[in-house]
């Protein structure tokens, strides 16, 4: 999890079955982005615990540490990269798809914070990249055999 303010870029890479977030508050030049790797905290063992893991508690510490540094709630807005089912199962348990429940989670926490969801470049089978630049608010993804979007 990483803040960012003024003229710079953050940035994610190795997002298969994660989703990478971004929320940014354009009046102030402030963005922050988590990378996801699971739906829900409440599967955490132990002292283990790191809440960026988990898309539900990942966006709201996300929220809070925006908050900290300047930004305000109903200004915020997101952007969301990942979610890619990186292998196919047979099964069609529910619990081996990780890149749309990581997706549907981080969705409904954003939701859950009325935080409006701009754009979003997920699913598919490959792995991604993302950089977001606080300077024109494009979130610029790299998706491994399929080239290079700004959304």
């Amino acid at each position: 999890m990483k803040i960012i303010e003024g003229s710079r870029t953050i940035r994610t890479s190795g997002l298969g079955s994660c989703v990478g977030v971004v929320i940014f508050d354009e009046a102030v030049r402030l963005a922050g982005m988590v990378h996801v790797m699971l739906p829900e905290s409440s599967i955490a063992k132990g002292n283990d615990f790191k809440a960026a893991k988990f898309a539900d508690t990942g966006v709201r510490e996300l929220v809070r540490l925006l908050i900290l540094q300047g930004g305000r709630m109903n200004r915020f807005k997101a952007k969301i990269a990942g979610g890619a089912q990186m292998f196919q199962f047979t099964s069609g348990n529910e619990l081996t798809r990780i890149g749309p429940r990581n997706t549907e989670a981080v969705k409904q926490a954003l939701s859950g914070l009325k935080i409006p969801l701009l754009a979003e470049d997920t699913g598919g089978s490959n792995g991604r990249t993302i950089e977001f630049n606080l300077d024109t608010f494009l979130l610029n993804v790299r998706t491994v055999n399929m080239g290079i979007k700004d959304i």
